[in-house]
Order: C-alpha cells, then sequence, then structure tokens
C-alpha cells in the first residue's frame, strides 16, 4: 500500500486552506471567517496523532460567533512541513507566536487538545503578549501532569505505559503505521467514551486519522513530541523548560475535560489551578479524552461563551 501524499489532508469544505510560514517552517492551516474584518483570532492546536480535522465542528461555530477561527497542523504533521527538529516546549511555543504575527494579529486565543493543549500553556508563558486567553482540552499544566504522575498512581498508570512505548526507536513508529493505521483506532477507541463510538462519525473520522498517520515522516514527528517530553526530564533543557513554566499566569483560562476521560484524570487537571487562578474548570458529561469531537455543541457552547466574556 503506497503512503498517502500529504496533500490529501486538504479536505474540501466551507473553509480556505493556506499556506503560511512562521518560525522556519511552513505551515498548513485551515480558516474561517473573518480574515477581511479583523475579527479576532483564536488558532486550533491539535493533539497526539491528530491533524487540523480535529477541529470540524468548532470551525464553523467561531465562524458564526464573529471569529477567525484557523486549525493548524503542527509541526510534523498532515500538510506542514516535517522538520527532523523542533519539538521542544521552546520552539513549538515559538510556532504559534511566529503564525499570529505572519496573520498580522498582536495577539490570539489558543484553544489546544492533549499535545496541543500543552503548546497553549507553553506559549500563554514564553510569549505572554501575544496570547489573550487559552482553552486546554484535556491538558493539565505541563508541571501539574508531571506531579500527578508522579504522585498519583492512577494516573501514572493511566498514562506512562503509553508514553514510556513512544520512546523506543523505530518500532513506535512501525506501530503507529502497520496495517494501515490500526493502532491510531485502538488509541481513539481506548480514550473516548461509549456513545462517540456509536455515532455515524466515527468510521469517517477513524479513516481520515488512520490516513494520516500515514503520511511519510508524520509517525516519527508525532512521536519525536513524546520523546523530547520524557527525555528533557533528565537533561538542563527540561529543567529551564519546567523553571520557565512555573509562573502564575493572570490571563482568562478555561479548561475543558471529559468526565470519562481514562487518559488524563480529573486530579491532574485540578493540580493546575495554582499556576492559572483565574482557571475555569468545565466538565464535559459523557465524554472521554476528545470531549471537542465527543459534544461538539456543548464544547462550543462553552467556547463561545468565554470567548464573549473575555
Amino acid at each position: 500500500m503506497a503512503p498517502p501524499d500529504p496533500s490529501t489532508v486538504r479536505f474540501a469544505g466551507t473553509w480556505t486552506h493556506r499556506d503560511i510560514h512562521a518560525n522556519g517552517i511552513r505551515f498548513h492551516t485551515v480558516e474561517v471567517g473573518g480574515a477581511a474584518h479583523g475579527a479576532p483570532l483564536v488558532v486550533l492546536l491539535h493533539g497526539f496523532a491528530d491533524f487540523w480535522w480535529s477541529w470540524r465542528h468548532q470551525l464553523a461555530a467561531l465562524s458564526e460567533a464573529g471569529y477567525r477561527a484557523v486549525a493548524v497542523d503542527l509541526r510534523g504533521y498532515g500538510d506542514t512541513d516535517k522538520p527532523p527538529r523542533g519539538y521542544d516546549g521552546w520552539t513549538l511555543a515559538g510556532d504559534v507566536a511566529g503564525l499570529i504575527r505572519a496573520m498580522g494579529y498582536p495577539k490570539a486565543t489558543l484553544v489546544g487538545h492533549a499535545d496541543g493543549g500543552l503548546v497553549c500553556w507553553a506559549t500563554a508563558v514564553l510569549h505572554p503578549h501575544l496570547v489573550h486567553s487559552i482553552v486546554p482540552i484535556g491538558s493539565p499544566h505541563p508541571i501539574a501532569l508531571r506531579q500527578g504522575v508522579l504522585r498519583d498512581r492512577r494516573q501514572r498508570s493511566a498514562l506512562m505505559p503509553s508514553f514510556v512505548a513512544c520512546q523506543l526507536p523505530f518500532r513506535p513508529e512501525r506501530r503507529l503505521t502497520r496495517d494501515g493505521g490500526a493502532e491510531v483506532e485502538r488509541i481513539v477507541r481506548t480514550r473516548s467514551g461509549p456513545d462517540w463510538q456509536r455515532s455515524f462519525e466515527y468510521d469517517d473520522v477513524i479513516a481520515k486519522m488512520r490516513t494520516a498517520i500515514r503520511i511519510p515522516g508524520t509517525a516519527h514527528c508525532t512521536l519525536e513530541y513524546q520523546r523530547w517530553a520524557f527525555r528533557s526530564q533528565f537533561r538542563p533543557d527540561g529543567r529551564r523548560f519546567l523553571n520557565a513554566m512555573d509562573k502564575v499566569l493572570t490571563l482568562p483560562v478555561m479548561q475543558l475535560h471529559g468526565a470519562l476521560d481514562p487518559f488524563v484524570l480529573s486530579g491532574t487537571i485540578r493540580r493546575g489551578h495554582r499556576y492559572a487562578p483565574r482557571q475555569k474548570l468545565v466538565s464535559v458529561g459523557g465524554a472521554g479524552h476528545y470531549a471537542h469531537w465527543e459534544s461538539p455543541e456543548f464544547v462550543n457552547a462553552a467556547l463561545t461563551e468565554f470567548l464573549a466574556a473575555h
């Protein structure tokens, strides 16, 4: 089976596909609304083994509410460039900062799921003048996540087996891409709620994700996020990053978390309150790790209400 071309993720729809150069590489972005009228910018950042399609439900809702919504294929994903380096917290935050500047905005609201949420936290701390507010989804503050893994046996059991498995060379890449990307479906099935798995869109979403992970270079790049997060814990760059993140954010934060999320537990989410005292915690009933897919109407309503208030 020939690997898919990166352009296969450029699905037709009521959005516009763009290429934006920032922080030394080319990003594929998908946007809806507001560019010509100076509407407030909302940047959407997907998570592990995903791509811009993660935000299919939010793009239209945000545009209808009067925002310029831009979903990004993160570094190494989809039709974005796949450089061999740059999967550390500093560079990923620089990617988002560069995108905001390249689109001509002084500030943006960042919405991110899982790894994308961690990029939201990093950008808010390292480039605070460019971030108006952030909305992580199933993505605790990086220090809270570390504390949760170290101090909570349940959180450690939920996260560490898959996290450690990513650290081996070559084998994780093969696992993600073999059998047409079947491992991606297994990950989604074990982390999402049962109601969504019975939904009409399940098969279509899984098929698109299984194709996207097989784009040449993508599996390696997505694992590099996990590898830096693990290996940096034992290196000076990781200590510098965590020291930089040890700041209290005064900007508005709303954390959305699936009530049935088996991967990131609610106790770990709550640990982050000390780093964002203005953080609003919203539990999404019936949803697992992918709350923005599983309960899109609830998430869109919470998101637009939060944006209007701030």
